[in-house]
């Protein structure tokens, strides 16, 4: 079975190249990572961690491991500070990267995604469909013709009586018998007119309310849209929680740390240095504690959650993680060192490719 695990495929060549020549310096001198532990002060799960290529060592690190296998310092320092860079350029392409993806899925879920045309509105029932047609067919449809009737149906004075009697009272009885005939016909026309216009107006009313029987609640009875679906946040690979899920859990061995992670503040304690680890993947924080005294102790509180974590025989150490839903500028991460001296962090300002610049001799957790 091999000593070794194989190396992580994402890593930069150079920090690929450095974990090498740290393997070889432990295969040449025999040493076993507890004793190497032993030999360098940093404890043996640090340096699983530096050698399988999931961390990057301090340099006091590296220069204790020179020292314990007897290589050159000189050599080491060299290749560490070529790795540093590549570490530090691979947080930022892939704050960059995350970025994308963030935009990328809120594009998603509020609908704008340009690529694909856009959705076509929920379809409207049989019924509502039926009713947006029988409203719109009075506007286009002809007015019911109303028959025309015949002459022999006209009113006349038998059919009013009042009608003669007028006639009798007015001084037009005088007038000759032959123009009777024609007013009456005049005014029977006049009157057929009007009945036929009222029953027209009737009819065409009587039309909208059979075709039409839901006019009045069209807008009603049309569905609401359908509530876009939740986009499911796709985690890169080796990541294993998001958000709340996170909480309380070692951002290591959740996969949150190490290229995932920027250091949003920082601030000291004595001579401890204090800082906020801020991972966009999964929207979590954790306080770091370095270049500490054994006991010295590091808090980080944010969304309703604390976690606090002491120095190990390393000066090292990290809190379990807490939810972020804002800035990760505002949350503060305060020490207290054995001596009872007390410090928190502030905000790092931002590198030219927008995320803060890690710290360097640290860790990348």
């Amino acid at each position: 079975m091999p000593r070794w695990k194989a190396l992580p495929e994402e890593l930069d060549p150079q920090v690929r190249e450095f974990a090498g020549q740290l393997r070889r310096l432990v295969d040449r001198s025999g040493l076993s990572v507890a004793a190497v532990a032993d030999a360098t002060g940093y404890s043996k799960t640090s340096w699983e961690r530096y050698l399988n290529g999931r961390l990057l060592p301090p340099l006091r690190a590296v220069v204790a491991l020179a020292e314990a296998t007897g290589a050159q310092p000189a050599h080491l320092t060299t290749l560490w500070e070529l790795a540093e860079r590549a570490w530090s350029r691979a947080e930022m392409r892939q704050d960059v990267t995350m970025e994308a993806i963030s935009v990328a899925q809120a594009r998603a879920a509020l609908g704008w995604d340009t690529d694909q045309p856009a959705a076509e509105p929920p379809a409207k029932s049989a019924k509502s469909a039926k009713s947006a047609q029988a409203a719109d067919a009075p506007r286009t449809a002809a007015l019911p013709q109303v028959p025309q009737q015949r002459r022999t149906d006209l009113p006349s004075a038998a059919d009013f009586p009042e009608w003669a009697a007028a006639t009798d009272r007015s001084p037009a009885a005088a007038a000759p018998a032959a123009q009777g005939p024609s007013r009456r016909g005049r005014r029977g026309r006049t009157l057929m007119f009007a009945v036929g216009a009222a029953g027209a107006a009737l009819v065409a009313g009587a039309a909208v309310l059979l075709l039409n029987p839901g006019a009045g609640t069209a807008k009603k009875a049309a569905p609401r849209p359908a509530a876009a679906p939740s986009v499911k946040q796709a985690l890169p690979a080796g990541v294993r929680c998001t958000g709340a899920g996170c909480v309380g859990k070692d951002p290591e061995a959740m996969g949150c740390g190490g290229q995932h992670a920027i250091t949003p503040s920082r601030g000291t304690a004595g001579r401890a240095v204090i800082e906020v680890r801020y991972s966009k993947v999964c929207h979590t924080a954790w306080a770091r504690i370095s270049r500490a005294a054994q006991g010295d102790q590091a808090t980080l509180s944010a969304g309703g959650h604390s976690a606090t974590a002491r120095a190990e025989r390393d000066g090292a150490a990290y809190t379990p993680m807490v939810e972020v839903t804002g800035d990760p500028a505002k949350v503060a991460a305060c020490g207290t060192t054995v001596a009872g001296v007390k410090g928190c962090s502030r905000p790092v300002p931002a590198t030219p490719a927008g995320a803060p610049a890690p710290s360097a001799g640290t860790p990348v957790r």
